[in-house]
C-alpha cells in the first residue's frame, strides 16, 4: 500500500489540497528522520563491530544524500498533487531530479576519491603513481560526462541533432586537436611504458637534465640545475631518447678525472684515491667505490674515480666535494699532479746561436 492509496481512504484530505500536501511532506520528512535514525544508531553501531573504518567512511558520505534524496522525493511527490499548470509542474519536478543528481553524482565523486586515496597502497604497488593518478582523473571525466548527459535529458534537451553532427564536427575537431590528440596519447605511452615517474632525474635527447615534478595528460614537468621549469609535450617525449638516471636504481655513478705525474707510485695513488671516496659522506657503501688507470697521455697517467651517490641530484655537489678533497689530500701526500709543459731548446750553427 503506497501513500496516494492511504489518503485516498480520506476524502476529506482530498477536499483541502494544502492540508493533504504537508501531511504528505510531514510523513516524507518522518521517514528522513527514521532513516537518519538508523544510519546513526543502527548501522553505525554494527559498523564499529569491524576492525576496518571504511565501512565507518562510508557510511558517513552516505549519510547526507539519502536523508536529502527522501525530502526530495517527497516534495517532488507533494506538489505533484498540487493543480498547477503543466510547465510549472514540470519545472519543478525536473528542478527536484535535477538536485538529486547533483547530490548522488557529487557523492560519487566522493567516495570514488576515498576510495582511491583508501587503496593507494595497493595500486601504487601495482599501477604506479603516475598511472594511478591519470586513472582517477579519466574516471573523474567521465563521471562530470555522464553527470551533464543525465541531466540534459532530464530537462528533455535533445542530443540527436549533436550526435547527428558528431561525424562532421568530431573530423573538424580531430584536425584542430590533432597536435593535443597526439600530447594525450603520448602521455598513455610514457604512462604504460613507465619510462620515468615523478622525481626521477632524466636527460632529454641528450640536452634537457632535470628532475620530474609532474607527469599530466598533455605535457610533463622538468626542474632543471638551474631551478628552471620546463614544460616538454608529451608528443616529443614519446619521440625522444631519454636517459633516467634514476633507473632501474636511484643511486647514481660519478666519474672523477684525476692525473699524477710520471714517476708516482700508482699503487699508492690508487689507495689515496680509495681512501678519500670511502671516507666521504653521501657515498653509497654499494656498489663500493673503484679506481681505474685510464690512459697514459703526454704529460700524465690518468686515473678514473668511480663512486655512486644516493642521488643523481647531487652529483654536481659531489664532484665538487671530491675535486676539492682530491687536490688537498695528494699535496699532502706528495703525489704531483702535472700540467702540461714545453721544453725549448736552442742549438749552435756555425758557431752561431739559432
Amino acid at each position: 500500500m503506497n501513500l496516494d492509496s492511504l489518503i485516498e481512504k480520506f476524502p476529506y484530505l482530498q477536499d483541502h489540497v494544502w492540508i493533504e500536501f504537508f501531511l504528505l511532506l510531514a510523513l516524507y520528512a518522518l521517514a528522513a528522520v527514521a532513516i537518519d535514525f538508523f544510519i546513526n544508531r543502527v548501522l553505525k553501531r554494527l559498523t564499529r563491530l569491524t576492525k576496518s573504518s571504511f565501512d565507518n567512511d562510508l557510511i558517513k558520505y552516505l549519510h547526507a544524500p539519502v536523508y536529502w534524496t527522501v525530502l526530495l522525493v517527497g516534495l517532488i511527490h507533494c506538489f505533484s498533487l498540487i493543480e498547477l499548470s503543466e510547465s510549472v509542474s514540470a519545472t519543478i519536478s525536473r528542478s527536484g531530479r535535477s538536485l538529486i543528481l547533483i547530490i548522488w553524482l557529487t557523492t560519487v565523486i566522493r567516495i570514488i576519491n576515498f576510495i582511491a586515496k583508501h587503496t593507494k597502497n595497493i595500486w601504487l604497488g601495482k599501477i604506479g603513481k603516475d598511472l594511478g593518478a591519470l586513472i582517477h582523473k579519466l574516471i573523474f571525466l567521465v563521471m562530470l560526462f555522464v553527470g551533464a548527459y543525465w541531466l540534459l535529458d532530464i530537462w528533455n534537451v535533445s542530443l540527436t541533432p549533436f550526435f547527428a553532427s558528431a561525424g562532421i564536427v568530431g573530423i573538424a575537431v580531430a584536425l584542430a586537436a590533432k597536435d593535443t590528440l597526439s600530447n594525450f596519447f603520448g602521455g598513455m605511452s610514457l604512462f604504460m611504458d613507465r619510462v620515468f615517474k615523478v622525481g626521477d632525474y632524466i636527460i632529454v635527447d641528450n640536452q634537457e637534465r632535470g628532475e620530474v615534478v609532474e607527469i599530466g595528460i598533455r605535457s610533463s614537468r622538468v626542474l632543471t640545475r638551474d631551478d628552471v621549469l620546463v614544460t616538454i609535450p608529451n608528443s616529443i617525449l614519446a619521440n625522444s631518447k631519454i636517459i633516467n638516471e634514476s633507473a632501474p636504481t636511484p643511486n647514481f655513478r660519478i666519474k672523477i678525472p684525476v692525473g699524477v705525474a710520471y714517476g708516482s707510485d700508482l699503487d699508492r695513488v690508487e689507495e689515496v684515491l680509495l681512501r678519500i671516496a670511502t671516507e666521504s659522506e653521501g657515498i653509497s657503501k654499494e656498489p663500493a667505490p673503484r679506481v681505474r688507470v685510464r690512459s697514459l697521455a703526454s704529460s700524465s697517467v690518468d686515473f678514473e674515480l668511480l663512486v655512486w651517490v644516493d642521488d643523481p641530484r647531487d652529483r654536481g655537489l659531489q664532484t665538487h666535494l671530491f675535486l676539492k678533497k682530491i687536490h688537498k689530500t695528494l699535496q699532502e701526500e706528495n703525489i704531483t699532479i702535472p700540467f702540461p709543459q714545453m721544453d725549448v731548446h736552442f742549438d749552435r750553427l756555425d758557431g752561431k746561436e739559432a
